[in-house]
């Protein structure tokens, strides 16, 4: 064999992979190689063009299987129905998304059409009923052709933008015998994630979360890490007591990892998106009125909040002090403040802003702003 030293033993079943072949393990016994069956160089990979993500609501919902969860009554099916509707009638999903109009598939598993038509009149307004918007209150299974039942429906609607399964559990199915709970968890989003992937919609599943709180939101997801794992993104929605109406958590494949604070309409059953950061509507109103103002003017003292939002000078102080222990400001030599990842030292100037009442008259900060 040309070129094998000759205290080298010549490999006459080594095979050299070429640009369009995958690498092949040989072995005696096999009459057929294994093979990885698509393969890429990284150069092959940095030449292809792809079509960018297809978006239901950009930023937030892409195409794929997104995983919406929440505790019962927390509101993710006005959610659901809404975005629903924002999306077959080609509107703002939130009150402040722009959405691009198209066919969408609501199976709302858990209703009757006379609660359909109910919340569908309090969601749409003065809006015409979307002849996009497709309602069911029943499916099969995925296993038993539930795929199959949202494939043909896809084909006949080609232009779809998102389908939404309100619950995920009503149409899982049975795990298959023997399979672990990881193992069934994600194969049974696996087999939406096929029909979403295969048509390049965004599928929307609802489901619930643990009773148990967490700090890290995707562990609340109920079930085990396949669910989670298997799909493209997760939106988690909460619930803050007393104070904002509600915050969305969203991580994902092809989404970045955001919260987005929002507020409940009851009137007409709406998810609105509210303005600033969601931590801003999750501490209270002082800390709040502290948050917006070094934003804005990073490097403050105390005095010069306070001075500026019209709160107490001694209030102000204690409650920086609070906010440094929680991780909430970060502190700059001479006694200013500013918010972490907020960088530079402006100078302060009084501002006209709306003044804030203390319940409190003396120079401590309040029992309801401390959180205690």
């Amino acid at each position: 064999m040309t070129g094998v030293p000759a205290d080298r033993p010549e490999r006459a079943n080594l095979h050299v992979a070429g640009p369009d072949d995958a690498a092949e393990l040989l072995s005696g016994d096999q009459e057929r190689p294994a093979r990885i069956r698509t393969a890429w160089t990284a150069a092959d990979i940095m030449a292809m063009t792809f079509a960018p993500p297809k978006w239901a609501v950009p930023g937030v919902l892409s195409e794929g299987v997104n995983l919406l969860c929440g505790p019962p009554k927390v509101g993710k099916s006005w959610m659901s129905l809404g975005l629903g509707v924002d999306v077959a009638c080609g509107g703002k999903a939130f009150g402040s998304i722009p959405v691009e109009r198209g066919p969408v598939l609501y199976l709302a598993l858990e209703d009757t059409a006379r609660r359909l038509q109910n919340r569908l009149g309090k969601v749409l307004g003065q809006r015409k009923a979307p002849a996009g918007l497709t309602l069911a209150t029943e499916c099969p299974p995925l296993p038993q052709g539930g795929d199959k039942a949202i494939a043909a429906w896809l084909d006949r609607n080609p232009d779809a933008r998102m389908v939404i399964i309100d619950v995920f559990a009503k149409l899982r199915g049975n795990s298959a015998p023997g399979a672990s709970a990881y193992d069934a968890d994600y194969a049974a989003v696996g087999r939406a994630k096929k029909v979403a992937d295969d048509y390049g919609v965004a599928f929307v599943l609802v489901h619930h979360v643990r009773k148990a709180g967490s700090d890290d939101f995707l562990t609340e997801v109920s079930g085990t890490n396949g669910l989670a794992g298997a799909a493209d993104a997760t939106l988690v929605l909460k619930r803050a007591r007393n104070q904002g109406d509600g915050v969305l958590h969203v991580t994902g494949r092809d989404v970045d990892e955001n919260e987005y604070a929002l507020t409940f309409d009851s009137d007409a059953g709406a998810w609105q998106m509210l303005d600033g950061p969601a931590e801003d509507h999750q501490v209270g109103e002082t800390r709040a009125a502290i948050l917006r103002f070094l934003r804005a003017t990073p490097g403050s003292t105390p005095a010069g909040i306070a001075s500026a939002v019209g709160l107490k000078a001694a209030t102000v102080r204690q409650t920086c002090s609070r906010m440094l222990a929680d991780g909430q400001l970060a502190a700059e030599p001479g006694g200013r403040y500013r918010v972490p990842g907020v960088t530079g030292v402006t100078p302060v100037t009084a501002v006209t802003q709306p003044a804030l009442t203390c319940e409190n008259d003396g120079d401590t900060a309040s029992d309801s702003e401390r959180g205690d």
